[in-house]
């Protein structure tokens, strides 16, 4: 089987653009080239890779799975050519929302001052997950479970409050704590960037949503009194807003923040990583 690099980049830039005009256009190529390209690359495979109608493109099945391995191939090939070239890369992290709250920075500084070989780059990636999956990043903190399979090692840390966002102008405000129902008639306010929290509330009891594009406009819908808002405890920290209170939220379950990094890990300082993360930090549950 002969599969060239120039048909992993094919097939990573049309699961990314959706269309070949899209596709080749990254790849400065023209169209038939690549559909060229694609066409070699499904007969040497042996299977379809690509479905193609008169109005849409999607990968199959084959395809998505491929599709992920090419970018991960293809960003360790990146890599390996810039060390040749410049020495060893930076240890790349990626972090959701609110990244760790309060222990970010001291996490981070800590890991300087006892590792400055070894620099860290932080990244705030879309979709974290697949962009760990892709290679983009060799460690991510997540707030929500990754897909289970065996490509990925999960480890719980600890567990963070849930709180209501609401505008400092809101009745709320005054007091200690509050409750689902207290914003089930209320119009909550999702951020794209952020785990969905519309699964709070029971079946038949959730409240209506709006969805913003990122944390700035989800700050500013709660400030102004248009909508509140529900996040984890890390946000108060890491997103503090003049018009903005944070209440906690007493009967709803606390986050979990889990560290995610390949099982074959992309860079030789992840476990590293992982044992810092482990002593700044602890488990949340006993024998992690």
């Amino acid at each position: 089987m002969n599969v060239e690099l120039r048909h992993l980049r094919a097939l990573a830039a049309i699961g990314d653009e959706g269309t070949i005009t899209g596709a080749a256009a990254a790849l400065h190529i023209s169209q038939p080239a690549l559909s060229r390209t694609l066409e070699q690359l499904e007969n040497r495979l042996g299977t379809r890779l690509v479905e193609r109608t008169t109005r849409r493109l999607s990968l199959t099945d084959a395809g998505r799975l491929l599709h992920e391995r090419a970018h991960l191939i293809l960003k360790q090939l990146d890599d390996a050519l810039s060390e040749a070239q410049a020495g060893p890369r930076p240890l790349r992290i990626g972090f959701a929302w609110a990244a760790l709250g309060d222990r970010t920075v001291p996490l981070l500084r800590a890991w300087r001052d006892q590792h400055p070989d070894i620099p860290v780059r932080v990244h705030r990636p879309g979709d974290p997950e697949a962009a760990l999956r892709r290679g983009e990043i060799d460690a991510v903190f997540l707030r929500t479970a990754p897909t289970a399979d065996a490509e990925l090692m999960t480890e719980e840390l600890y567990r963070e409050r849930r709180l209501a966002a609401v505008s400092d102008s809101d009745p709320l405000v005054g007091r200690s704590v509050v409750r689902l129902a207290d914003l089930a008639d209320r119009l909550v306010v999702l951020c794209a960037t952020a785990a969905s929290t519309a699964d709070l509330w029971p079946r038949g009891q959730r409240p209506t949503t709006i969805e913003v594009a990122n944390v700035d406009e989800w700050l500013t819908t709660i400030a102004t009194g248009e909508a509140v808002g529900a996040t984890a405890e890390a946000t108060e920290h890491s997103h503090p807003h003049p018009g903005v209170r944070y209440l906690p939220l007493a009967d709803s379950a606390p986050v979990t923040v889990r560290l995610v990094w390949p099982r074959t890990p992309t860079h030789p300082a992840t476990r590293t990583f992982l044992e810092h993360v482990r002593r700044m930090i602890g488990a949340a549950e006993p024998g992690l």
